[in-house]
């Protein structure tokens, strides 16, 4: 157990303006997310804290997160779309997702039930990363700046929140970060935005206090 982790359950990611206080979303779902840690650890994950959250990996590579939104707390994969989905409990964080998939929870006792399920899954996700398969992505319809495509790819926990907006407040976004001509500027504007995306924010919403 990495003791990074058991700071991020009593502390939260950081990462918005929420971190820290009893606002914080991770502070919802307290003992959810302890049992989901304890069924990926029975796995034999290795356990890292990567963009502020619980990143579980495999041989170095990332195979899944845990994490805590407002409505639900859950087990996002990398290559979840390239799992057999057997018990159909896979969701997409957006419409334009092509790899990730989360397996949402809102109660304890969802965890307890499905803990077989769950370990069938990551065992799973193994297999995948073991095997080497790859996602083959399509060319996205939507105009997203460079930068934008950059921050998604390096940070996947940022990638989730942004693709659990609604397409509107997604849209919203995409034409902000697009409209400087330089791209420090869109950069710039991408970093400030970035704690309202985490809190599930459109662009002109106000921080949920």
């Amino acid at each position: 157990m990495n003791p990074k982790i058991d700071k991020y359950l009593t502390e939260g990611c950081g990462r918005c303006p929420l971190g820290g206080t009893s606002g914080c979303k991770v502070h919802k779902w307290p003992e959810e997310l302890k049992k989901l840690r304890s069924i990926v650890l029975d796995c034999g994950l290795n356990e890292e804290l990567k963009w502020g959250v619980p990143c579980y990996t495999y041989q170095n590579e990332n195979i899944l997160i845990v994490s805590a939104f407002k409505e639900f707390c859950a087990i996002s994969f990398f290559k979840g779309s390239l799992l057999s989905d057997t018990n159909r409990i896979l969701v997409k964080p957006g419409e334009n997702s092509q790899a990730a998939r989360y397996i949402k929870f809102t109660h304890f006792q969802e965890i307890i039930e499905k803990e077989s399920i769950l370990k069938a899954y990551i065992f799973e996700a193994i297999e995948v990363e073991r095997a080497g398969l790859k996602v083959k992505f399509k060319k996205n319809p939507e105009p997203i700046p460079d930068e934008l495509t950059q921050k998604l790819d390096e940070d996947p926990f940022f990638k989730t929140a942004f693709e659990e907006l609604t397409p509107g407040r997604q849209r919203g976004y995409i034409l902000y970060f697009s409209q400087p001509k330089q791209s420090k500027t869109r950069i710039t504007r991408i970093e400030k935005c970035v704690p309202k995306i985490l809190n599930g924010e459109g662009l002109h919403d106000k921080y949920n206090r």
